[in-house]
């Protein structure tokens, strides 16, 4: 710990630390725990960096030197880090010296302190229709895993699932409307279960199937549960959706850090779009609030549609 020295002190800031601030910050956001912990984490970074330095009474240029340190670390020990990891913190920084402002404790010496550029794209490579056929037929549905694996990827990879939907997901959200079978999600920051996703028949057929394996099936069962013995017919986590993921594209080879649970999501929306789908289509599929979002599929697809590469070769080796 360390004192904050401020110049023009007054009593609500007398004798407490700027980890003391920070702390009455993260008390004071209105957001859900898992948020708060991620704003806990992101800022820690910045404390550690006053602390380092032993800088106190902390400046715009002092908010400045760090995001560069993050960039360009002075320690060569150190890695860089990444553009996405950086605007994290640096956001983390200038919404707690927003705050401070607001509340009279501490002047925003981080206001229009620019981050790190991030490019507009995805970090995550769709699949190939290849792909995907190899790893369905790869599941072994003789077995209650095999068909509870082979209905996850099958609904995550029609329908644009986020690992956390499938998570929240329950037995009693498959549900009827207009005559389609539907699953009602929760999605990323969602509290309510009011967006749903049309499921094909083929893929309703697969997880009426799998489901027929399990026992004492509730309203509120988990749609997908585990499998392992010491936790059996319990709710997935988001990491054990991931892994089963992963684990069915290593088994047919497919081993990269640009492949992952999420380039299901990706896959969903290439080839929605490059067959027929309009961006808006795509965006509601995928339930974008923002149509910027969906936007960056369209941009990466019009360029993979620019056979300027054929012409030119076919003009010079035909």
């Amino acid at each position: 710990m360390y004192d904050l020295t401020i110049s023009n002190s007054n009593a609500l800031t007398k004798g407490k630390t700027i980890q003391d601030l920070m702390q009455e910050w993260v008390s004071f956001l209105d957001v859900k725990p898992k948020t708060a912990q991620t704003y806990t984490r992101n800022i820690k970074p910045f404390i550690e960096y006053l602390a380092f330095n032993g800088i106190s009474d902390p400046q715009r240029a002092d908010v400045i030197a760090y995001r560069d340190e993050l960039k360009s670390p002075s320690n060569p020990d150190m890695k860089p880090k990444k553009p996405a990891t950086v605007q994290a913190y640096i956001t983390a920084v200038k919404l707690f010296f927003q705050w401070a402002e607001v509340q009279g404790l501490y002047p925003n010496i981080a206001k229009k302190v620019k981050g790190a550029k991030i490019r507009n794209e995805h970090k995550k490579d769709p699949l190939t229709i290849g792909q995907i056929t190899e790893i369905l037929r790869n599941f072994n549905r003789e077995k209650n895993i095999g068909k509870r694996d082979f209905a996850m990827f099958a609904l995550m990879i029609t329908c644009g699932l986020r690992t956390i939907e499938v998570v929240r997901a329950n037995v009693e959200d498959m549900r009827t409307v207009a005559g389609y079978t539907v699953l009602f999600l929760q999605g990323k920051g969602r509290d309510d279960k009011s967006e749903y996703v049309k499921i094909p028949e083929a893929i309703e057929k697969a997880i009426r199937e799998y489901l027929a394996t399990r026992n004492d099936l509730k309203d509120n069962s988990p749609l997908f549960a585990s499998e392992a013995n010491r936790n059996r017919g319990d709710r997935l986590t988001t990491r054990s959706v991931s892994r089963v993921i992963k684990e069915a594209m290593r088994a047919i080879n497919l081993d990269s850090n640009r492949l992952s649970a999420h380039s299901l999501r990706h896959t969903t929306a290439t080839i929605n779009l490059l067959n027929g789908g309009t961006v808006e289509e795509t965006q509601q599929l995928l339930r974008h609030e923002n149509i910027n979002t969906t936007m960056i599929y369209n941009h990466a697809l019009s360029r993979v549609k620019n056979n300027s590469e054929e012409r030119v070769a076919e003009a010079i080796f035909s």
